[in-house]
C-alpha cells in the first residue's frame, strides 16, 4: 500500500526528512524514557528553556519528572570515551510550558548531539547539518551564527562587573545601542569600551566584514577563538551559504550555556526560531563530564501550522451503495489504488464535501459488471 504523504502535517513530514538526513551522516538514533529523576533538572535549571517541570512520585517513592529537555537526558545517560565521538540524533517529545498558552504542552523535538573529542571537523559537520535541517523545511531561511568564546573573552578583558555585564548582554540581545551608551553616562562603562561592545549588536551578511570588525575589537586577545570562527565561516562559504548566513551575536546571549559557536535558524512565515544550537562544554563540565559537546534542536511544534494545506474536499469520491457492501468495498479498494480517497456510504452525510459522487449500481453497469 502506498502512503499518502499529503496526510502528514508539516512537523510530521519534516521529522521524517530530518531522521533520514541525520541517519545518512552516520548518526545513531537515541531512544530514552519519558521520565528522568527530578533532581537532574533541578540541579541544571539554568540550562533549561522553561522553568516549569512536571513532577510526580513513582511507585517506589522516587520523585520523577516528565523530561523538559533531551540534551540533559542524553548527557546523563552516556559516558566519556577517550578519543572517541558519539554521534546521536533523537526524535522525542518534551514537556514544557507553552510560550503562547502558558500551560503545559507536549512538544515534538528533533535534533542531534555530537559528544566526545569534538574538533573542528565535528563543529563544521554539526553546523552544516543544522543548515541542511532548515533547508528541509524551506528554501527561504536565515541562519544566524556567532561565537560566544569571542564575546566572553572580550567581557573578561574589559573586567565588567556582574550587573554591568548583565545589562550589556541585554543590550546586545535586543540590539539596543542607546541603552548601551547610557552606561557611559552612568560611568559604568568607558566610551571606548562601549564602542568596542557595539560591534556585537551588528548583523553582518559579508563574512569578510564580520571578521574585519571583530579583529578591530579583539586586537591581540582571543585570537584562537577568532581564528576558529573565521575558519568556520570560510568552510561555510565553500558550500555557497554566504547569502543565507548572518553573523549576529544577539543569539549568543546565553553565555552561561554556550562556550564556542552558537546559532539560530529561522524560516519565512514563522516568527520564532525553529533551530537553535551551539557548543555547550560548560554544561558537560557542570555535570561532571570531561568531554566536549555540540548539538542543536529543531522545534517542530513551531511547524504545526506552517505550510499545511487543508484539503479542498473531505474525500475525492463519495461511493453510494444500496446494500451491496462487499461490492462497494471492493470498488473502493480499486479506486483507492489510483491514489483517490473514497468514503463508502449508503447515504450522503451532512456537511461532507467530495470531489465526485459515484452511485455503485450505475458505476458497475457502466463498467459492464
Amino acid at each position: 500500500m502506498q502512503i499518502d504523504s499529503t496526510i502528514l502535517k508539516s512537523d510530521e513530514s519534516t521529522a521524517l526528512r530530518l531522521r533520514s538526513l541525520y541517519n545518512s551522516f552516520g548518526y545513531s538514533q537515541y531512544k530514552m524514557s519519558k521520565f528522568e529523576e527530578y533532581a537532574l533538572y533541578v540541579k541544571n535549571k539554568d540550562f533549561l528553556v522553561s522553568d516549569g517541570i512536571i513532577s510526580f512520585t513513582d511507585t517506589n517513592g522516587r520523585l520523577l519528572a516528565l523530561k523538559p529537555d533531551v540534551t540533559l537526558s542524553i548527557i546523563n545517560n552516556s559516558k566519556d570515551v577517550e578519543g572517541q565521538v558519539q554521534k546521536l540524533y533523537y526524535d522525542e517529545n518534551v514537556y514544557r510550558i507553552s510560550g503562547s498558552t502558558h500551560s503545559y504542552k507536549e512538544i515534538k523535538q528533533t535534533g542531534l548531539e555530537c559528544i566526545g573529542d569534538v574538533g573542528f571537523d565535528e563543529i563544521c559537520e554539526v553546523i552544516l547539518l543544522a543548515i541542511r535541517s532548515l533547508e528541509s523545511i524551506s528554501s527561504s531561511f536565515v541562519f544566524e551564527l556567532s561565537h560566544v568564546g569571542i564575546m566572553e573573552t572580550i567581557f573578561n578583558e574589559l573586567e565588567l562587573s556582574g550587573e554591568t555585564k548583565k545589562t550589556v548582554l541585554s543590550c546586545i540581545n535586543s540590539k539596543n545601542e542607546d541603552d548601551l551608551f547610557k552606561l557611559v553616562k552612568e560611568e559604568k562603562l568607558s566610551l571606548t569600551n562601549a564602542k568596542k561592545l557595539s560591534v556585537f549588536m551588528k548583523s553582518f551578511i559579508s563574512f569578510e566584514e564580520a571578521v574585519s570588525s571583530l579583529k578591530d575589537v579583539c586586537g591581540e586577545i582571543c585570537t584562537e577563538q577568532l581564528k576558529e570562527f573565521e575558519d568556520i565561516l570560510m568552510f561555510l562559504k565553500q558550500f555557497g551559504f554566504e547569502t543565507k548566513i548572518k553573523v549576529d551575536f544577539s543569539s549568543a546571549n546565553t553565555m552561561s550555556y554556550y562556550c564556542g559557536v552558537a546559532f539560530s535558524g529561522y524560516v519565512e512565515g514563522i516568527p520564532t526560531k525553529v533551530v537553535s544550537g551551539g557548543r555547550y562544554d560548560k554544561l558537560m563540565k557542570k555535570m561532571g563530564r570531561s568531554s566536549g559537546a555540540i548539538g542543536f534542536a529543531v522545534y517542530l511544534d513551531n511547524l504545526e501550522r506552517y505550510n499545511f494545506e487543508q484539503r479542498e474536499f473531505d474525500v475525492d469520491v463519495l461511493l453510494l451503495h444500496s446494500g451491496n457492501t462487499v461490492m462497494a468495498l471492493k470498488t473502493a479498494e480499486n479506486l483507492s489504488k489510483n491514489g483517490e480517497t473514497v468514503r463508502v456510504c449508503s447515504f450522503v452525510p451532512n456537511g461532507l464535501t467530495y470531489r465526485r459522487l459515484i452511485k455503485l449500481e450505475e458505476f458497475l453497469e457502466s463498467e459492464g459488471k
